[in-house]
């Protein structure tokens, strides 16, 4: 047989057959990362807050399934899972932006209320998600890597940002086979991105395409590729993976 004759092996796709839970899907990393999960196989359901957004994001991708709440309603959240129709195979929790103020201004309730979607939220999930998700599925929790520096204003998300390798670590022995991993991104370029900076959005991707080793500013893409590979590769678990462009390079020289 000549080489010409030899028809190239066709793979399945990575995740046909499994069921991917976006929290926090409607839009930006989780929006991507469904549609990265679709286009490899899978089933998709996605929560948000927004519901008429969620209507849009579960139209467009095909949903087997949507669900508006808040998930910080630790309630709600366990209802979702207690109510979910088919086992599922990963879940990806996305969140709020951190929550930055100096000393003087700091405001105790909305410090509360980004422990709870931070911190508490992942744990929530966590025993939640305990006979639902099936083995060697995954867990998939979203970290910063810019709360690793000290500067005023960031002493909450840095508390936050040195916890959740530790949380990560320690779920992912417990919860066993199940896997947990956590995504540890610098700059995104989101909608949430846009929200937080306004009129200084530009300002801030000139400077990075200029000071990032990359060249480029970091997309939702990026994060969603990195995530279904979490999915995909049954080896990890328990790690930290960093995915800021050199971000955290650049800032060490400054």
């Amino acid at each position: 047989m000549t080489e010409a004759n030899i028809a190239p092996s066709r793979r399945e796709p990575d995740l046909l057959g499994q069921t991917v839970v976006v929290i926090g899907g409607s839009a930006g990393i989780g929006l991507e990362t469904a549609r990265r999960a679709r286009e490899a196989g899978a089933d998709v359901i996605l929560t948000a807050r927004d519901p008429d957004r969620l209507q849009g994001a579960g139209l467009e991708l095909g949903a087997a399934h949507i669900a508006a709440f808040d998930a910080t309603d630790f309630d709600r959240l366990r209802r979702f899972f207690d109510d979910l129709p088919t086992p599922i195979d990963h879940v990806l929790v996305t969140g709020p932006g951190p929550y930055y103020a100096p000393l003087a201004d700091f405001d105790i309730e909305k410090a509360r209320r980004d422990v709870e979607a931070h911190l508490f939220l992942p744990m929530q999930v966590a025993q939640a998600a305990t006979g639902t998700v099936r083995p060697p599925g995954t867990l998939i929790f979203m970290s910063g890597t810019g709360g690793r520096r000290t500067a005023p204003g960031l002493a909450l998300i840095s508390a936050l940002t040195a916890a959740l390798p530790a949380l990560t670590k320690n779920l992912a022995l417990e919860i066993a086979p199940v896997r947990v991993n956590l995504i540890a991104a610098g700059f995104v370029d989101t909608p949430l991105s846009a929200t937080l900076l306004g009129d200084q959005l530009d300002k801030r991707r000139d400077q990075l395409r200029r000071t990032l080793p990359i060249g480029r500013v970091i997309g939702p893409s990026d994060i969603a590729a990195l995530a279904v590979h979490i999915m995909t590769n049954t080896a990890f678990t328990g790690a930290t993976f960093d995915i800021d462009g050199g971000q955290q390079l650049v800032e060490a020289c400054s």
